[in-house]
């Protein structure tokens, strides 16, 4: 039995590979094609309006996710995961994907659309039923990876089961893991559409279907995949679609399989860097950040500087760990009452603390013409929440810097924010002190 275990194991693994040498062929063929469109991308993008606009059919903006009427204990996967208050999308997009509506959002990566789609999933699962109810697609297995990562994040205490589902692993893996019970599958079309053909995933029992990154998928020649597995699954079955661009090919889908869709269009930001000098310190790992950030100290002479983590609980360690080697330093989020949160941002703002650890929650909100330098401790997890941490032009004044720590997970991350900004960070100079 084993022994055809590892033949069928060899002829998927040779079937992905030949799909993988398929797709990269079919990329090469177009990468020409592509590069007047990417040239008119970026015309588009420098176009943009600065302030972030959104275009709707559905009304109702929910700005703070305690009154979404999420379970409770999704409510506690959020904000452990350090999310405090819903990006702009998560504002407009959550509600009626928790309510049941299919939703149309074109939005950029990095605007946190993924929280988006898994929220309104999390809160609809059926926990009682070991069935997979959720389908999430993505373009790349990176990516589904990345999803997987989140699902299970936000819902950890939902006990959630979540498998990602993509080329280049084991078959009889998937099906093991599948055939044990899971409540949400995240993949690449090719390996789920495997998966639904051997019905070791029940198509009946999914109610909701995702399309993350649409139009990479569709361009990377899904297209056929994408209709199969449409056609495989319940007619009624809720569908949430996302998309930088909404090329014909998307919007034949919306046509076609999605009933009365709510459409969630945002505005690319169109954000100015300049002034700012960007830098990385390469830590490798977490814990020998508060050790550079000691060495960091000894070394500039810092007029007033933010440093910024991803969640409440390590402001608050940091913040512990930093007064004990006698750095002085206040800390605000959103724990903080909001007469303490005064008192501490106006001292910050006359000077008396020139030191201040905060998380994202208040990066619009801090506005010190002081600030010469911006610490991200921790990477932002929504690329959008980048500029906000690190200035708008003149926020800071027009001179300033910024540095962030860089582990060996997080250089993925810093590549897709100078992407997503189209800037460069480089390593920070011996010299960087001459610059703040």
């Amino acid at each position: 039995m084993s022994q055809g275990y590892d033949r069928d194991d060899r002829r998927e693994d040779r079937r992905d590979r030949d799909y993988d040498r398929r797709d990269e062929r079919r990329d090469d063929r177009r990468e020409e094609r592509r590069e007047p469109r990417e040239e008119r991308r970026e015309v588009e993008k420098k176009q943009t309006p600065i302030d972030q606009e959104f275009e709707s059919n559905f009304d109702e903006i929910v700005d703070n996710f305690d009154n979404m009427g999420l379970q409770e204990d999704l409510l506690r996967g959020i904000y452990a995961y350090g999310f405090e208050k819903p990006s702009a999308i998560q504002q407009r997009a959550i509600l009626p994907l928790a309510k049941g509506r299919d939703l149309i959002a074109q939005a950029q990566s990095g605007t946190g659309k993924t929280a988006t789609f898994t929220i309104g999933i999390l809160h609809n699962l059926d926990f009682s039923i070991n069935e997979a109810q959720a389908l999430i697609l993505a373009p790349t297995r990176e990516l589904a990876q990345q999803i997987q990562k989140v699902v299970l994040a936000l819902g950890d205490y939902l006990n959630v089961r979540c498998h990602a589902c993509i080329g280049g692993t084991r078959v009889k893996d998937d099906i093991s893991k599948l055939q044990s019970g899971v409540h949400v599958v995240v993949g690449t079309p090719g390996r789920v559409y495997d998966m639904l053909c051997r019905r070791v995933m029940r198509p009946e029992t999914i109610k909701m279907f995702v399309l993350d990154e649409a139009d990479e998928m569709l361009s990377k020649g899904f297209k056929d995949q994408i209709y199969d597995i449409f056609q495989a699954l319940p007619p009624r079955v809720q569908v949430g679609l996302f998309s930088a661009t909404m090329p014909p090919d998307a919007l034949e889908i919306t046509q076609r399989f999605m009933n009365n869709p709510v459409r969630i269009l945002v505005k690319r930001d169109e954000l100015t860097l300049e002034g700012i000098k960007q830098f990385y310190i390469a830590v490798e790992r977490e814990e020998w950040k508060l050790d550079t950030l000691c060495d960091l100290y000894d070394t500039l002479n810092i007029t007033q500087a933010v440093i910024f983590c991803n969640t409440r609980r390590k402001v608050d360690w940091l913040t512990e760990r930093m007064r004990s080697r006698e750095f002085t330093v206040s800390s605000t989020h959103g724990d903080i009452g909001q007469k303490e949160r005064d008192v501490i941002l106006n001292e910050f703002r006359t000077g008396s603390s020139r030191v201040l650890i905060t998380t994202d929650l208040l990066a619009r909100g801090i506005d010190v013409q002081q600030v010469s330098l911006v610490i991200n401790y921790d990477l932002p997890r929504n690329l959008e929440n980048y500029i906000h941490r690190i200035g708008r032009s003149g926020r800071f004044g027009r001179k300033g810097v910024a540095i962030n720590f860089v582990t060996s997970e997080d250089v993925r991350t810093l590549r897709e924010l100078e992407t997503f900004y189209n800037t460069t960070i480089e390593e920070m100079p011996a010299h960087v002190a001459d610059l703040i």
